[in-house]
């Protein structure tokens, strides 16, 4: 396997792109690389040849911000086989080229922009930029599956554990370190058999194999805005499981912006499949609570006040 990262020179870069698989043009030479953004588990690389511009995405075997945390390598296969089934669409970047051997993946430059991450700090989510996200989420959910696709089953391992165990669970992580308070405000969270029962059966189900191809990571790090398109990325960890899920982490991180609870109803009345709104509050919960005192933080600025406001949320709607 031939690794790169962000340091790696040009001329090594432009003898893989040419000589080993093939993917430059004629007359054409990579002559610079840039970092598009912060990547936690893979390497992201921006490579400028005299002619375009393209992106090189490669996984890693553990986790930027937790090293010892080992992370499957095939999860690239995960993205390239959703972007296969999703086809070409706005919604999408277009995928150049899957080199599998080396689990690197090529895909359309999207140019200088960010993700949706900055939202969290503005309070505020636009009704019609929601009405693009369940378009987004509606166009995928409604793809036609073949019955061999991959399950993708250690990456949905490895975020089983950071969803439905580890944020409910003492461990090892300072949430004190994140925000003076906070773990004296998790505890209830941590110590409620019901509640923790409630999440296990959610956990259960979302190993469980199902039929609707899911985004699986369905956040404001998976979204980009380009002008008036939306475009959604990072589908690694995509797999076939229950539709409530994707639209419960939507509904979560749309309520930790706002902290409105209306806009749960509003994401639930314009989505066109049929759900089981009640798991879809369970899964919307889960990721409001574990967004807040498990592992996987945000930039998410709130007040303890703030926080436990949306914490006692989220339990009631687990709980329901």
């Amino acid at each position: 396997m031939i690794l790169f990262d962000q340091k790696t020179p040009v001329d090594k870069l432009n003898d893989y792109l040419k000589n080993r698989i093939n993917f430059l043009n004629k007359n054409e030479v990579l002559i610079d690389t840039e970092i598009p953004g912060e990547g936690n588990m893979n390497i992201v690389i921006r490579l400028i040849t005299n002619q375009r511009s393209f992106i090189l995405k490669q996984s890693r075997s553990f986790v930027a911000k937790y090293p010892k945390l080992s992370a499957p390598l095939n999860r690239i296969a995960a993205e390239y086989n959703f972007y296969s089934q999703v086809g070409v669409n706005s919604f999408f970047p277009k995928v150049l080229k899957f080199d599998p051997k080396n689990y690197i993946l090529f895909l359309e430059d999207l140019g200088n922009c960010q993700d949706l991450t900055s939202i969290y700090q503005s309070n505020i989510v636009p009704k019609d930029f929601i009405d693009k996200l369940i378009t987004g989420l509606n166009y995928i959910h409604q793809q036609k599956i073949s019955k061999v696709y991959p399950e993708n089953k250690l990456l949905r391992k490895l975020n089983h554990q950071h969803i439905f165990i580890l944020p409910f669970i003492e461990n090892d992580f300072s949430l004190d370190h994140v925000q003076k308070g906070l773990k004296e405000l998790a505890k209830p969270y941590k110590t409620n058999k019901i509640l923790f029962k409630k999440i296990s059966e959610a956990g259960k189900i979302y190993m469980e194999k199902g039929d609707t191809l899911l985004h699986g990571d369905y956040y404001p790090g998976s979204w980009i805005q380009l002008d008036k398109r939306l475009c959604i990325i990072d589908p690694e960890f995509s797999f076939l499981g229950p539709k409530e899920f994707d639209l419960g982490v939507m509904a979560a991180h749309i309520i930790l912006t706002t902290g409105q609870r209306s806009f749960f109803d509003l994401t639930i009345k314009n989505y066109q499949g049929k759900i089981n709104v009640n798991m879809t509050k369970i899964y919307c919960g889960i990721e409001i609570i574990r967004r807040l005192i498990g592992l996987a933080q945000l930039p998410i600025k709130r007040t303890l006040k703030q926080k436990k406001n949306l914490l006692n949320l989220a339990n009631d709607l687990i709980l329901q």
